[in-house]
């Protein structure tokens, strides 16, 4: 999706992988995505951050909880910590909510963690958006080996819908007429921000997966050809009021994963303790 910048410029919000799902053949993108942000305090978002969201994470693995989240870190923009969360549908999430409300003790725990973890907040948001699978291109399922997320964000101006339907056909055509390694998925705000606001996700497994994906802008342009470049520049600048993009490192810290992901790679999802690898390497 690296390529879209030029053309699209980029955006922002925080979020999501091109998905947040298990690591296996079966994995599927999320229909329902609920994107949680946390602005901590100047300087409070690295070791300190790490300590108060591990609460969480150790309570939801004592627990069983059902519903997992990737943890990301701001490497632009101002600081913060995103949290995707995966749904397959909103009773999905409702049930997720009951077992909460049903279990005083899981309850207790993630109260706890929360005003702890708020000490070294300045501000808390959150949204939902819809998987939009006609606007994604080659969206990747399983992200159990990737460490950063690019996210972009668009805002598409009042009833121009369909162009920006249209526009994102002529960028997928550009791109498939490349044959170049960009892929993302699209996802619809439905609550917590405004209307017509979309965000396209794109997981990798390196830093170098963006060199890449720089590298094949050339490749884009040439396959759309001058006049297509034109004419796609003409649509994004009619069809889009504001975008922009930012880079997150994935906090496997942060991250309640499946099993699945912790068994495809151990080493980043659950890294052995210092003092048992002194001991295994005396």
């Amino acid at each position: 999706m690296n390529t879209l910048k030029p053309i699209l410029l980029g955006l922002s919000l925080a979020v999501a992988g091109s998905a947040v799902a298990a690591a296996q053949e079966t994995a599927t993108i999320p229909k329902v995505l609920q994107i949680t942000r946390e602005y901590t305090k100047p300087y409070k978002d690295g070791m300190a951050h790490d300590k108060t969201e591990s609460a969480f994470v150790a309570a939801m693995t004592r627990a069983k909880f059902p519903a997992y989240y990737v943890g990301l870190h701001s490497l632009t923009g101002k600081a913060r910590a995103l949290f995707l969360t995966q749904y397959a549908s909103f009773a999905d999430w409702e049930a997720d909510n009951k077992i909460v409300d049903t279990h005083p003790a899981l309850a207790g725990e993630l109260e706890r963690a929360g005003i702890a973890d708020g000490e070294l907040l300045d501000e808390v948001d959150s949204a939902v958006y819809l998987f939009s699978p006609e606007l994604s291109y080659h969206p990747h399922a399983d992200i159990s080996h990737a460490r950063y997320m690019e996210v972009y964000v668009f805002k598409v101006r009042a009833g121009h819908g369909h162009e920006w339907d249209q526009l994102a056909k002529m960028v997928k055509e550009g791109h498939e007429k490349a044959g170049d390694s960009a892929h993302w998925a699209m996802f619809e705000a439905a609550y917590g921000t405004e209307d017509g606001t979309y965000i396209a996700l794109s997981a990798h497994n390196s830093m170098a997966d963006i060199d890449t994906g720089f590298a094949e802008d050339k490749k884009f342009h040439d396959a759309m050809g001058e006049e297509g470049m034109k004419n796609l520049d003409k649509l994004f600048g009619e069809t889009v009021e504001t975008s922009h993009t930012e880079l997150f490192s994935i906090n496997p810290k942060q991250s309640y994963v499946s099993p699945d992901w912790i068994k495809a790679d151990p080493d980043f999802w659950k890294p052995k303790p210092a003092s048992e690898e002194k001991k295994a390497n005396p």
